[in-house]
């Protein structure tokens, strides 16, 4: 088609021809600003924990220099669940079993879905109009993002602290009854599971059709999305509260044997270790990536950064009580909160402090970025909301 039209046009009239050129530019400047809507649409969500299926922790939504305090929402119980953000909401779940939906611009509540057990720590993922969460009561759970009406429901033999991830028409989440899960998202039918010799905690991370995990069974493994086949699996030596980042070729985990291993996904070796060599103790946050660096939190009480290339720390900022929330990065900063009820802001190439916020209360949730916005969850039920 483009040949002809090219041949119909060397038959017009001169002045016919010099519009063509001023049309193209015309179309390529609108598909430049209608692409450029586009991205803005995607960077501004943060659609399921750590913000992307491969759990990078990472966004190129810009934050201001000096956070201020927007609006705070009282749940009323803790929150351990980490937000996610999507189409103008936040997402999050509260310890009595709620899942709230409360509008990102102004704290108001849109709807609340009762799942009849507690929430832990699985955080919700938003898929086209449906929000997904586990509860501790083993149920998975479809909503609507629209009304809070619920879509299906899906019992498993144990309790949900993982995270579910979404790829394709699959909703992958783990369970304490030892197994890994691939629900259909429109029904929640069991697609496949994978049973492991313990209990599934971690969220999935996933990249290029194949699932990485660590497990609380000292396992890692390789695993095919289409069918749930184990590609492999290696031992870690310890077992693993913390998720899964991958970086291309490589994965990075924190485990209870206080250290974060890095692995070769194409050798299918273990890279390096890194042990604080001052003091050791076990990593339950889940790693962010910048620069050549992941950024971690120990219960060492300090955030950790690590050089990917060589193992070893870059820097190291001392909080006051351990640090099990997971890092979030934009703009060359690191978000993370602490048991010692602090949100704090560092420098993510020195790890020098730039701003902290005292919640007054643990924060062992995770933030999420999007829209100008960052938001995060205290064990005292209360969700702040900052930009």
């Amino acid at each position: 088609m483009g040949n002809s039209g090219s041949v119909a046009g060397d038959r017009l009239p001169v002045a016919g021809r010099s519009r063509r050129p001023v049309a193209l530019r015309a179309l390529a400047g609108a598909c430049v600003i209608a692409c450029g809507v586009s991205l803005r649409a995607q960077v501004q969500q943060w659609p399921q924990f750590r913000g992307t299926p491969r759990l990078t922790g990472v966004t190129a939504d810009a934050l201001p220099d000096t956070l201020s305090l927007k609006w705070t929402y009282e749940a009323p119980e803790t929150i351990e669940s980490s937000a996610a953000i999507a189409g103008g909401a936040v997402y999050v779940g509260a310890g009595n079993g709620d899942l709230l939906a409360i509008d990102l611009e102004t704290g108001k509540l849109r709807w609340k879905y009762a799942t009849g057990s507690q929430l832990g720590e699985s955080s919700p993922a938003v898929s086209g109009d449906v929000v997904f969460i586990g509860d501790l009561s083993g149920i998975v759970h479809a909503v609507s993002s629209r009304d809070g009406a619920r879509r299906w429901t899906f019992k498993t033999g144990g309790e949900v602290k993982s995270s579910p991830v979404v790829t394709g028409d699959l909703v992958l989440i783990g369970s304490y009854d030892t197994h890994l899960y691939a629900l259909d998202a429109r029904s929640g039918t069991v697609k496949w599971k994978l049973e492991t010799s313990g209990p599934v905690h971690a969220t999935p991370a996933i990249d290029n059709g194949t699932i990485y995990l660590g497990g609380c069974d000292e396992r890692f493994r390789a695993i095919r999305v289409a069918d749930g086949k184990v590609l492999f699996e290696l031992p870690l030596g310890a077992y693993t509260g913390a998720s899964t980042l991958v970086d291309g070729e490589r994965a990075y985990v924190g485990t209870f044997n206080q250290d974060v291993v890095a692995i070769d996904l194409r050798a299918r070796r273990i890279l390096w270790r890194y042990k604080d060599p001052e003091r050791e103790f076990p990593y339950y946050s889940s790693a962010a990536l910048i620069d050549g660096r992941i950024v971690v939190g120990g219960r060492d009480k300090a955030v950790h950064a690590i050089d990917t290339k060589t193992g070893k720390g870059a820097w190291k900022f001392v909080t006051r009580a351990r640090v099990d929330s997971s890092p979030a990065i934009s703009g060359g900063r690191v978000y993370v909160g602490s048991s010692d009820g602090r949100l704090y802001v560092l420098d993510a190439a020195t790890g020098q402090k730039r701003w902290e916020f005292e919640a007054g209360e643990a924060i062992t949730a995770s933030p999420a970025i999007a829209a100008g916005r960052l938001v995060i969850g205290a064990q005292d039920g209360r969700l702040y909301c900052f930009g």
